[in-house]
């Protein structure tokens, strides 16, 4: 099976009449790719960026951004209110991300023993995945909102090309921690963004940060939040979607 990686020039290429069956895309750019004339069936295409304002996606000539948008709130609800712009909209939506999550969380609890340490294709674990969590969270409120110095907790866990965000990668454990632990971690970082939004005003969610990605642009603390939340509902839909795989794969 042929791999192309990032340093492969293929920026512009066309592919016709190429057998690409069972082909995996994984943090590829495919935007601006066109489509002519193809068999799609079964395509399965997983882009969390696709509600960032100015995203479309054409199939057959039909913008279906709108349309997995409005289905995506009717699967999660409280999903709309990932874009609260005003104090008392960001804490009831964060008050309704807390009961999403502790509901899953009393799903996985009554799964098999294991199944938080289960990879479902290559995807990070349910434990992973809050780990994940934990570092988005320090990240967006402690390093960027609250500008701490150093604001992260030892289990984070980060994606590929963490060093070339700047983070010091000796900061984190290299031992998988034990779920209680991340457990643990999870709940005092959920704990700090409640705190953090039961007092915020209007005047401090306009005040401007750096990104803590390029510290030369400026975010809103408004806008720092909309990360966090979009993570945490991006990250809650993979991880019920894994669950559901797990769990029909030991019904099978």
């Amino acid at each position: 099976m042929a791999t192309f990686t990032k340093s492969d020039g293929l920026q512009g290429a066309e592919f016709v009449d190429a057998d690409l069956r069972g082909a995996r895309f994984v943090g590829a750019d495919l935007s601006g790719v066109v489509m002519r004339g193809v068999d799609v069936q079964g395509v399965d295409i997983d882009a969390p960026w696709l509600f960032d304002g100015e995203s479309f996606l054409r199939v057959n000539g039909v913008d279906v951004v709108p349309l997995v948008e409005a289905e995506l709130n009717r699967r999660f609800p409280g999903r709309a209110g990932r874009r609260a712009a005003d104090p008392d909209g960001l804490r009831a939506a964060w008050a309704t991300l807390e009961r999403t999550w502790a509901a899953t969380l009393e799903r996985v609890a009554t799964m098999p023993a294991g199944t938080v340490d289960v990879s479902v294709a290559g995807e990070w674990s349910f434990a992973q995945t809050l780990r994940h969590l934990v570092l988005a969270t320090d990240v967006w409120l402690g390093r960027a909102i609250l500008e701490i110095d150093q604001p992260f907790h030892s289990i984070g866990l980060t994606g590929p090309g963490a060093e070339d965000d700047g983070l010091d990668l000796s900061i984190f454990t290299t031992v998988a921690p034990s779920y209680a632990e991340v457990r643990e971690a999870r709940a005092g970082r959920v704990a700090m963004v409640r705190d953090f939004l039961a007092t915020v005003t209007s005047d401090e969610l306009a005040a401007t940060r750096k990104n803590p990605w390029a510290p030369t642009t400026e975010e809103s603390t408004l806008s720092c939040l909309h990360v966090i939340l979009e993570e945490e509902w991006e990250h809650h839909r993979y991880a019920v979607r894994d669950l559901d795989a797990i769990e029909a794969t030991s019904d099978a």
